[in-house]
């Protein structure tokens, strides 16, 4: 499913899709937003959104074998809540689209 495929069955639930699309928009911008700024995004039973930092390291390039130096950065990261897991593991019996 891409983004897309989740505007259109947002759609389906909210009525049109102009709506579904500002919905969906506004929910990732507003998470891409919040783990930038260093803070986490915790949804209960889906899971945690956050920010980590990577440390410098060194890294060796697979064709040549040469050294190369790897500055540090920040990645996003997420971790699953403990519903979700389940669901995915079909140990929960839940229908998302059945959710309100």
């Amino acid at each position: 499913m891409n983004k897309r495929d989740l505007i259109d069955a947002i759609s389906g639930r909210l009525g049109d899709k102009k709506t579904a699309t500002e919905a969906v928009n506004a929910v990732l911008d507003t998470i891409q937003g919040a783990v930038a700024k260093g803070d986490k995004v915790a949804i209960t039973g889906f899971g945690v959104f956050e920010k980590t930092d990577r440390p410098a390291r060194t890294a060796r390039n697979p064709a040549t074998g040469a050294s190369i130096k790897v500055p540090k950065s920040s990645v996003p990261k997420f971790r699953p809540g403990a519903d979700f897991k389940a669901l995915v593991n079909g140990d929960k019996k839940k229908v998302a689209a059945g959710r309100k």
